[in-house]
């Protein structure tokens, strides 16, 4: 896999990643309002059931396609596109937290 496929596919992935989240946070942040008060004990199992969910999507878009690439011989590669998939995250972050910052 060539260098300028492992960034696309680590952008895809970011991405991706991103929009999950933004979408989770937009679900948890108007949950009162769309759901209501909750006074019983489905609430804090959706909420875990939600945040297993998330884990799985989450850790399949980051590490999935490294760790098929590790296990075909890939090692370089595999550990490239985590680290690319990495650092897209971490740029989001940044931007995310100055955006923060600005308002």
């Amino acid at each position: 896999m060539k260098n300028s496929e492992l960034v696309k596919t680590s952008l895809i992935n970011a991405v991706l990643t991103i929009i999950y989240v933004f979408l989770v946070a937009l679900l948890i942040w108007k949950a009162n309002d769309i759901f209501g008060k909750m006074d019983n004990f489905l609430g804090p199992f959706a909420f875990l059931l939600l945040f297993t969910l998330s884990a799985a999507i989450v850790g399949s878009l980051i590490v999935g396609k490294p760790i098929f690439l590790y296990l075909d011989g890939q090692k370089k590669e595999a550990i490239k596109l985590l680290f690319y998939t990495i650092a897209w995250l971490f740029v989001a972050t940044i931007i995310a937290l100055l955006i923060q910052l600005a308002i």
